[in-house]
């Protein structure tokens, strides 16, 4: 039962609850602070609900770090919304990947599904206050808050490159990471899966789990956008699966 992801996993949302709960306290708007309050608490509940479950099978999970409040609360919720929404696209692949072997016995699997879920609504409210918040800027806020995604972008980016670029230290978290990017669908099956195969599945989960909110609701688009490309572009090898 020893998975590459459990460290990363808690601190992830820890670090997501902090941000959210940053992001929502100086709010005017009383529902939307309460809103975004309840991710912060629900990331919190998700980090019981795994923390409690790997200590169950007896793994060790490495000492938390501290959680700092975050200087920059717009930049943070932008950067955690945009993290959230490409982790949950593999997230919802690795998922089906881990019922359909039989890895996730179907307790796991039930005990999983509303933290699953959660986070789906999460991506979906991200992208929905993304979309209000432009529709109330001026043209001036329009230009800044513009400029802020794309920073958060090229942060999320570089972060992430770090992370492939640092197998072999001895920071144990990062190794977790890294691994997990790298080898996390067959961490939970013992049929081997190719590249191309594994985007199919989340892309075909991420559009199952969506479909049945309000269609008026925006959608994240981008993780979608550049899978559907890659797929597209691997139908002209149709004999590449990896």
């Amino acid at each position: 039962m020893s998975l590459p992801i459990w460290d990363i996993a808690v601190q992830t949302e820890g670090r997501a609850r902090l941000s959210f709960a940053a992001f929502a306290d100086p709010l005017d708007d009383s529902e939307m602070r309460s809103t975004i309050m309840l991710n912060a608490w629900e990331e919190n509940r998700h980090k019981e609900v795994l923390s409690h479950l790997v200590r169950a099978y007896g793994i060790e999970l490495a000492e938390e770090p501290p959680y700092l409040p975050p200087r920059d609360r717009e930049f943070a919720f932008l950067v955690t919304g945009y993290s959230e929404s490409i982790d949950s696209f593999f997230a919802f692949g690795l998922f089906e990947l881990a019922r359909q072997s039989g890895f996730f016995p179907p307790e796991l699997v039930e005990t999983f599904e509303p933290v699953i879920q959660e986070e789906c609504r999460h991506i979906l409210f991200f992208a929905n206050w993304l979309a209000w918040h432009r529709a109330n800027l001026g043209w001036w806020g329009r230009i800044r808050f513009e400029l802020r995604v794309a920073a958060a972008w090229v942060y999320i980016g570089g972060l992430r490159v770090g992370l492939a670029h640092s197998v072999g230290t001895n920071s144990k978290a990062t190794q977790q990471e890294t691994n997990f990017t790298v080898n996390g669908a067959q961490a939970v099956t013992a049929v081997k899966i190719g590249f191309l195969d594994l985007m199919r599945i989340c892309l075909q989960e991420n559009d199952r789990r969506l479909a049945g909110y309000d269609p008026r609701l925006c959608r994240p688009t981008r993780v979608p956008a550049v899978v559907r490309f890659v797929l597209a572009i691997g139908k002209l090898w149709p004999g590449k699966k990896s």
